[in-house]
């Protein structure tokens, strides 16, 4: 962006700026053009596929003042594409197989043009109109994705002023909160002694009720989003209780019961269970009938975070997965993420719609008592309207659509998962339920020594292949062709001693086998560089009396 080039300070100047669109051969028509016709192409052409250091990043963004004089669009758009776009991470290639981002459809682009044109605020009706019981429509739809109640709940509750099927939110963190929000508000409700918890507080609460304290049960493979909710609901921290998760990364049903026995005989009550669809490391899914039962047994509300993995409910195929689900008193699921729309389309769902109303709020000038202002039962006030792309992407794809793109993505992991098992020098940490799993690269004749390897053996070694582990998805990360996650885990078959493996998440439609043969390879390359690494992992296998001959293959 040249620096002698100012816009003109004028009314007539801003006037066309929020009038008059920009024309099609300026930077920001053209832009606008090569979107439409070929999102891909635009962005594998401008986005650098090299990693730049943040620290250089920072340097074009380190201006404290707000500029005195304006831009020209098209200088500002110049900018823009050389210094964010340009190092901005390509979520929708193929080979960004590392998080749950993935490609977007075609169709959403301009429909989020038009959502953003229109600049609805979900707060309120007069901020909202149609956008309002569009929003309560896709709520009810993924009601009765989970729930499946007949059409005349529906008809009853779907619009209904005092009640709500869930909230929108910005994602899977504001919807955990919100749900356990509402669980804290019920059981600590008002009585003709006592207020109610949002009048009097928390400690009031407890003190009324007779609980030394309040608890929320998870797996330790819980999201961390739910540490947040403790802490911001007063409930705190060490309140939220991680339970041991079993080999296959579930919950271990047995040490949560015999936690809930101990905070119940400690004069604490449980005030949530917490069961996951579909972890964020491992894509495992927990027993939700059985935890459902021990939420019955001990009083607790019962929350499924299903964020990632509840849009699998939309396979016929594999919908048995999520057994139990509705039975859950709430829901969340992230229609950002296997529903294919774009990041801050969150929601929590509540089986019983009156149940809202223990988190009801109003204010005379905006949400006023007996008005269809969805506000009244939100925790975030200002929302735009992105119920409209999950609405159009519901209609576009239909459930039968999303149904092929499910099932290709657990086909697609299975098939990933095989073909590691396959060669000499990697191999599979933990199975794909959904469409997760995590791997390492493990030298050939390492992976033969560790099959046998005794539990101080193995103590030993892991630091090395984790070392290793970080330095290939470090290096891959910054060469740029392709991307994997990288995160900790404690697999059973290694005696529980802490691991470093590679993660992918492969529910993009456009990554194709060939693709996942050449992140291997690409891996394989980058361990053949790490020589230091080896020759220490080497020379630990010496001392430990398992290795004899050559150096490491």
């Amino acid at each position: 962006m040249s620096d002698n080039k100012f816009a003109e300070v004028s009314q007539e100047a801003l006037l066309k700026i929020f009038t008059i669109p920009e024309a099609p051969d300026s930077t920001l028509g053209r832009i606008e053009k090569h979107l439409s016709e070929n999102l891909m192409g635009f962005l594998g052409e401008r986005i650098v596929a090299r990693e730049k250091p943040l620290h250089e990043i920072e340097q074009k963004f380190n201006a404290s003042q707000i500029p005195e004089e304006p831009r020209y669009v098209s200088d500002h758009t110049e900018f823009l594409l050389n210094n964010l776009v340009a190092h901005s991470v390509n979520t929708a290639s193929p080979r960004f197989i590392g998080h749950m981002t993935s490609a977007l459809p075609y169709f959403l682009l301009p429909l989020a043009k038009l959502m953003v044109g229109l600049n609805q605020n979900l707060v309120k009706i007069e901020t909202s109109k149609a956008f309002t019981p569009l929003e309560r429509n896709v709520l009810g739809m993924l009601h009765h994705l989970v729930y499946q109640q007949d059409d005349s709940f529906y008809q009853h509750w779907m619009h209904s002023a005092q009640h709500s099927l869930g909230a929108m939110c910005s994602g899977g963190t504001v919807a955990n909160m919100t749900a356990l929000w509402v669980a804290r508000n019920l059981l600590l409700k008002p009585d003709e002694q006592f207020a109610g918890i949002a009048a009097e507080g928390l400690a009031a609460g407890l003190a009324h009720y007779g609980y030394r304290r309040l608890t929320v049960m998870v797996s330790e493979r819980g999201h961390y989003s739910l540490g947040k909710a403790a802490d911001v609901l007063g409930i705190g921290r060490r309140n939220l209780i991680a339970i041991p998760a079993d080999e296959h990364n579930r919950i271990r049903v047995d040490e949560l019961r015999k936690a809930c026995a101990e905070v119940v005989a400690d004069g604490g009550h449980v005030l949530a269970i917490v069961g996951v669809a579909g972890t964020t490391e491992t894509g495992h899914i927990d027993p939700l009938n059985e935890l459902a039962d021990v939420a019955e047994e001990v009083g607790a509300f019962f929350h499924v975070d299903a964020a990632w993995g509840g849009a699998t409910l939309l396979s016929k195929n594999h919908r048995h997965l999520l057994a139990g689900i509705e039975r859950a008193d709430s829901v969340t699921i992230d229609a950002h993420k296997q529903m294919y729309v774009p990041m801050g389309a969150g929601m929590v769902l509540f089986k019983d719609p009156s149940m809202v109303r223990a988190i009801e709020h109003h204010a005379e000038y905006i949400i006023r008592h007996g008005s269809k202002d969805l506000g009244a039962h939100t925790l975030e006030g200002s929302r735009p309207g992105m119920a409209m792309l999950i609405y159009s992407a519901l209609h576009v794809m239909g459930r039968r659509g999303f149904e092929l793109l499910i099932d290709q993505s657990i086909a697609r992991a299975q098939m990933f998962a095989s073909l590691i098992a396959e060669q000499d020098d990697f191999e599979v940490i933990t199975e794909p339920e959904l469409c997760i799993l995590t791997y390492r690269f493990v030298p050939t004749r390492v992976k033969q020594l560790i099959q046998d390897a005794t539990p101080e053996q193995v103590r030993r070694i892991t630091p090395h292949l984790n070392a290793l582990t970080r330095f290939i998805q470090k290096r891959q990360r910054e060469t740029g062709r392709s991307f994997v996650s990288r995160t900790k885990l404690t697999p059973s078959q290694y005696y529980r001693e802490p691991t470093v493996v590679f993660r992918v998440v492969l529910a993009n439609p456009l990554t194709t086998k060939e693709m996942l043969v050449e992140v291997l390879q690409e891996q394989r390359e980058i361990a053949a560089q790490a020589m230091s690494l080896r020759g220490a992992l080497h020379t630990e296998l010496r001392e430990l009396g398992l290795l004899r001959d050559a150096a490491l293959r």
